[in-house]
């Protein structure tokens, strides 16, 4: 495994500790501590997870024409854990919200340089494995990140303030080891600063040069996107995933275990589902993942029994572990190093764009039509999605 591809699993891990310490606290903190709304809440995680998608895409142009990867995940990391300790100085509901926005501003600004980055390091050979290992470290992060959350809370408990002052140490120690455990050459673009300007302003510039570079992305490219597109609006938000876990027996304090108990399956699962890829090929290793969400979805339509949840989340995990280390390889092996910083831009964009429709699209026909129609429509996308995939992506 290359350094940097390890480097980067462990700065992932510490930063999605320090995440996660936070994170399923933070309504609570609202509600009780600042005393905001429900909608609120809506309000500070919907336009969080907008901002982290649209700078996705521009991040990652901006790092292939700059040649600075590593440098923009810098910034992007840095963004995320200066929130951290303000945090926990927050008065007001607003201030909570803004350094919502500057987190996700922080996430949409690394995301793209650091896949970009990762597929760099190592060769098309372990690509996969290097993609899993690294989402695997990620969902380690999300695991450790509630529980030391768990055990601050156990010492001073209801000390939201503290456990959020806390989760700068990890954030800290993350920004370490990405600086000095990763070096980079930087090497521009091959585009052409003044491409197709003429006499326009900068701005028009940018835009040209933007508009060219997303034109000359290649046609199976493009129609990766839009199975992936399909596919995302079958994958609704997991919190529809626990409602249905608690009516099918599961007790309202077992939930946060579940939950755990997911993150362990998909680290412990990651690298080999990307090294699966690596042997029988991206496209081979993404329609089985799809095919087996396809599986959990339906079979979610007929849980009665706490067991019964609990095997069909820990074949959940395996889903992931057998697409995300492989999908974000396959837009690797689709575009030249030159293009990859815009190509995971738009690979991020488009999952983005489709989570939002996606939850109030399954919300709705679980709502006017019962859970059953809902999980076998979102089945039902799955398999279209993996029947598109399988036959526009052929290697």
């Amino acid at each position: 495994m290359p350094k940097t591809v390890v480097t980067l699993g462990i700065v992932s891990l510490l930063n999605d500790a320090s995440s996660e310490m936070i994170y399923p606290l933070l309504p609570f903190f609202l509600r009780e501590h600042l005393k905001a709304s429900v909608a609120f809440v809506g309000l500070v995680e919907g336009i969080a997870e907008t901002t982290a998608s649209l700078l996705k895409l521009a991040s990652g142009w901006i790092s292939d024409k700059v040649g600075r990867h590593k440098l923009l995940t810098f910034i992007g990391y840095a963004l995320a854990g200066a929130t951290r300790p303000v945090l926990a100085a927050a008065t007001a509901a607003w201030q909570v919200l803004g350094l919502r926005f500057v987190d996700r501003v922080g996430k949409g600004i690394r995301t793209s340089p650091r896949d970009a980055l990762l597929a760099n390091a190592c060769d098309e050979s372990i690509r996969g494995m290097a993609f899993g290992f690294h989402r695997a470290m990620d969902h380690l992060g999300a695991a450790v990140g509630p529980l030391l959350a768990s055990a601050v809370l156990l010492f001073s408990p209801g000390n939201y303030r503290l456990v959020f002052a806390l989760a700068a140490v990890p954030a800290l120690l993350s920004l370490f080891v990405l600086w000095f455990g990763i070096s980079e050459t930087p090497s521009r673009s091959s585009l052409p600063s003044n491409a197709g300007v003429g006499n326009h302003s900068e701005k028009s510039q940018v835009h040209v040069e933007f508009a060219r570079a997303w034109s000359d992305l290649p046609a199976t490219f493009r129609w990766y996107l839009a199975a992936l597109l399909l596919f995302t609006l079958s994958n609704s938000s997991d919190a529809f995933l626990l409602l249905r876990a608690k009516d099918a027996g599961v007790p309202e304090s077992a939930i946060p275990l579940l939950w755990t108990w997911l993150h362990i399956v998909k680290s412990m699962a990651g690298t080999h589902g990307g090294m699966l890829s690596d042997r029988i090929g991206r496209t081979k290793a993404i329609v089985l993942g799809w095919l087996v969400y396809a599986g959990v979805y339906a079979t979610f339509a007929f849980l009665h029994s706490a067991w019964q949840v609990w095997a069909v989340f820990t074949v959940y995990g395996l889903y992931f572990a057998l697409t995300e280390g492989a999908e974000r390889a396959l837009v690797a092996d689709l575009l030249p190093p030159e293009k990859r910083g815009l190509g995971y831009g738009a690979f991020h964009f488009v999952v983005g764009v489709g989570m939002m429709p996606a939850s109030v699209l399954f919300g709705l026909i679980w709502q006017l039509f019962g859970f059953q129609t809902a999980f076998f429509f979102g089945a039902g996308l799955a398999l279209c999605a993996a029947a598109l995939l399988a036959a526009k992506i052929r290697r």
